[in-house]
């Protein structure tokens, strides 16, 4: 990197200058194992946008997200505090779920938008709908919102194409609840969604968003939570056939296509050079779905549990002239991305308790993590058995182990929904750099061992002293009246919810 670089990256620290205030794009894939994309080793995905990131940007290897399913995630990656705090626990939010991220909590659009930022979500939302659309994005921080409120496969989706030319849904998805929408702000745009241009919806839209901040001048956020590559996969016709890995493959394809046209965007409208592009994924792989459901490389489990398949995940950051390419083996969490992005942007923090550290020095020197330990509460974190793991350093301690169904028909007895909750004590203790797999417990009779494990405990101790729990959202449970339907005074609902 050349001096300029290093000055120009000072000058974008300390915002003394009239520098342009760089530009983010934050880009979620939803249930994508460690083990999926080309550049983490997978022999016949397809996926050269993510690799050309990977190749020319600084890829990690030990970046987490914090739950194994997607609302926690999301909540966790928007507002930097794990999903205990916020209250989106246990489990996922549904269509009429009466809760939502509650709207005291400061999400990355809302440390933005004080500074002039434009702010914009396409895609998966799953953060709450709420009386009158009260927890939609643009009542967190969002300027847009083109999407659909929370997952794909919370409608009908039998007789719905998900491939070209009319190759329908595989599975059911859920019965009962009005069809998907598609959203734009707070008013719905077509319901049933169509699968097939979704994509090249999202794309127009981005491209849209990101051409009019730049002609206004303006610096702008986008967030891009992909529905890909959870279950039912879809894809259109310009990814639909073209992988070598069937349908997952070429879902996979159309997320990568996407974030190709993204960057060709950002080149063409000259502001690549000033725009950090980060990629991850909100949790590992639903195994139980098999081909269909991704793969967590060659580590344990997935989807559901808190081994390192559920929570480990690809991680991709890229800025041309700022980032080096390289691969760094140092710890860090989506909950680092907001104070990440509020340091680069010089935005104040939130005056809240904050899980996420800066890591601005791992992006830009490939530094050391400010991240000392990494914390891992299950689907249904409670406050009776508090955290279920700890990783510290290069040592993880599972206090508590339970397998789940969305991992299920892997041939590892510990991961289905049959490994059922125990606990251990003294706990279990792998050493990821020589175990990243977590098949060979280390003996705990060891002095160095005795030693790692009161570290361990002490870090556990302090964490869950300063933890405290959120009313939970999820708990406060559903109300059909609340699904959104496009022609509200319609009968029989849900089935009359079309448009």
């Amino acid at each position: 990197m050349g001096s300029s670089c290093f000055a120009f990256f000072g000058i974008l620290l300390l915002c003394t200058c009239s520098a342009s205030p760089p530009n983010f794009v934050l880009l979620f894939a939803d249930d994508l194992g460690f083990g999926d994309l080309g550049c983490y080793g997978h022999p016949s995905s397809l996926t050269p946008n993510l690799d050309r990131l990977a190749a020319e940007g600084l890829r990690f290897t030990d970046f987490y997200s914090t739950c194994p399913v997607c609302s926690p995630s999301r909540a966790s990656l928007l507002t930097g505090r794990y999903q205990t705090r916020s209250g989106i626990y246990p489990g996922v939010l549904y269509p009429g779920s009466i809760g939502g991220l509650p709207l005291n909590e400061t999400t990355i659009a809302e440390v933005l938008r004080p500074l002039g930022y434009a702010t914009a979500v396409i895609g998966k939302w799953h953060l709450g709908l709420g009386h009158n659309g009260m927890f939609l994005p643009t009542k967190q921080g969002f300027d847009h919102f083109l999407g659909i409120p929370y997952s794909h496969d919370m409608g009908p989706c039998k007789n719905l194409t998900c491939f070209p030319p009319d190759i329908k849904c595989y599975g059911v998805c859920d019965i009962n609840t009005v069809t998907v929408p598609l959203m734009q702000n707070e008013v719905i745009k077509q319901q049933p969604v169509n699968f097939l241009d979704l994509e090249r919806s999202y794309s127009d839209f981005a491209t849209n968003f990101i051409t009019t901040s730049v002609e206004k001048k303006q610096p702008f956020f986008l967030y891009y939570p992909s529905h890909h590559t959870h279950y039912p996969q879809y894809a259109g016709i310009g990814a639909a056939g073209r992988s070598l890995r069937g349908p997952f493959g070429d879902s996979l394809l159309e997320f990568d296509n996407t974030v190709g046209h993204l960057m060709a965007t950002l080149e063409r409208t000259g502001v690549i050079n000033n725009t950090l592009v980060f990629f991850t994924s909100d949790n590992g792989p639903e195994l139980m779905r098999m081909s269909r459901g991704g793969n967590a490389g060659p580590l344990k489990c997935g989807k559901g549990t808190t081994y390192e398949g559920g929570m480990r995940e690809p991680a991709i950051a890229y800025w041309p002239g700022i980032i080096k390419p390289g691969v760094t083996h140092e710890m860090a969490s989506t909950l680092d991305i907001l104070p990440t992005l509020a340091r680069l942007a010089g935005a104040e923090l939130p005056q809240v308790m904050l899980d996420g550290v800066d890591m601005t020095d791992i992006l830009v020197k490939q530094g050391k993590s400010k991240r000392e330990a990494m914390i891992f509460y299950p689907v249904d974190p409670s406050e009776k058995y508090g955290l279920f793991a700890v990783r510290l350093g290069k040592y993880k301690a599972h206090f508590y182990t339970q397998g789940a169904f969305h991992s299920s028909t892997t041939p590892d007895k510990d991961c289905p929904e049959t490994a059922v909750f125990k606990a251990h004590d003294p706990p279990l203790i792998f050493d990821l750099e020589a175990d990243p797999c977590e098949h060979y417990a280390l003996p705990v009779d060891t002095p160095d061992i005795q030693s790692v494990l009161q570290q361990v405990k002490t870090v556990k101790e302090q964490f869950e002293s300063s933890m405290v729990f959120g009313e939970s959202q999820v708990a406060k449970g559903t109300d059909p009246n609340l699904e959104p339907c496009c022609n509200p005074e319609c009968s029989p609902k849900p089935s009359c919810c079309q448009c």
